[in-house]
């Protein structure tokens, strides 16, 4: 009798920075060949991966692993939600928030050694107009600058930082309500951000304080802002300190209702999609089993992505003593209005 798992590998050739090739090499090298027997299926269109998902869970598959990004892993897994069948991830994408949040390994050896010690966890999940989030979904400037990215020739952070300084300069904050069963409060905001976990990706930690598990959403709106407040906002973003900024406002809910004067973009998971002057967001507890390692490392990436913030700026990297973070941001705050001047 076999007791062997069943995985399938749902690969999307053209996400990501990982040579797919090189990806599948290795699985072929170092899966548990005693535990799991794999197939490997290669995507050929947008929404091919949640086809082969949901296949894969009617046919009681045990794991579906998305070799992708963001998008891939969305797909994948909103066809597994409320199933027995498991999502793994190899992440590949430009972001990887998801599995960041989850602490699986961004190369591609060590989110293979994480599979096969497959440790099932379940974790909530959002929705947005009834469209599935895993990480993160919103409104205002972060909506309009992945419109703005999807649009683009290439991915990265370079290309997101870029397109998000050129639109910051005529972007102009939106006033919201949120409603939620006490009541309506409105809001002038840049953004509103409901997170299921705790980062956009690439480390940008929108909500440091939110869990996959507590069955809530960590919703941060970020109020109207200066050109000063930039280098501050940025690096506090990285540093995982953002909820502590004046300029932002916090709250945890499980389910609210964002009102706007008229129809426009929203985002989940960095997707956009145009929707109504009225979004309803929720969270559902637990409703998807992932495999990840048991425990969150400890180990972190210090300033790892602030490293290419700052250098895309022309700054040197931030030290760790207090004087020389002041001191950079300093620097930083110059460099920028430099650029700003010169647009």
């Amino acid at each position: 009798m076999n007791l062997k798992k069943r995985i399938l590998f749902i690969v999307n050739p053209i996400s990501g920075i990982h040579g797919k090739e090189f990806v599948l090499h290795l699985i072929d090298k170092y899966i548990d060949r005693t535990r799991y027997d794999y197939t490997v299926r290669k995507t050929e269109y947008a929404g091919h991966a949640c086809q082969l998902a949901c296949q894969a869970a009617e046919e009681k598959t045990d794991i579906v692993v998305a070799i992708g990004g963001d998008g891939t892993i969305n797909e994948i897994g909103r066809s597994l939600v409320h199933t027995d069948t498991a999502m793994g991830i190899i992440p590949c994408g430009s972001g990887n928030g998801l599995a960041r949040h989850l602490h699986i390994p961004m190369e591609p050896r060590g989110a293979i050694e994480t599979l096969n010690k497959g440790f099932i966890k379940e974790i909530d999940y959002g929705k947005i107009d009834q469209h599935p989030f895993f990480c993160t979904c919103g409104v205002g400037f972060d909506a309009f600058v992945s419109l703005k990215f999807a649009d683009s020739g290439k991915r990265g952070l370079s290309t997101y930082l870029e397109n998000t300084l050129h639109e910051s300069l005529t972007y102009r904050p939106e006033t919201y309500e949120i409603e939620n069963e006490l009541g309506t409060v409105r809001y002038k905001a840049f953004l509103i951000a409901c997170a299921n976990a705790s980062q956009y990706g690439n480390n940008a930690y929108i909500a440091p304080q939110a869990s996959l598990t507590d069955g809530m959403m960590d919703i941060t709106i970020l109020e109207p802002f200066t050109v000063l407040d930039v280098p501050t906002l940025a690096f506090q973003l990285f540093n995982k300190t953002i909820d502590q900024n004046s300029r932002i406002k916090t709250l945890k809910e499980k389910k609210i209702t964002i009102h706007r004067h008229s129809a426009g973009v929203f985002h989940f998971d960095g997707d956009p999609m145009m929707g109504g002057k009225d979004l309803e967001v929720e969270v559902i507890h637990r409703g998807l089993k992932v495999i990840a390692p048991e425990k969150g490392h400890n180990a972190v990436e210090p300033f790892s992505v602030l490293q290419h913030f700052t250098d895309f700026f022309g700054t040197r990297p931030l030290t760790a003593t207090i004087a020389e973070k002041h001191r950079k941001l300093l620097q930083l705050n110059q460099n920028l209005l430099r650029r700003l001047a010169k647009r």
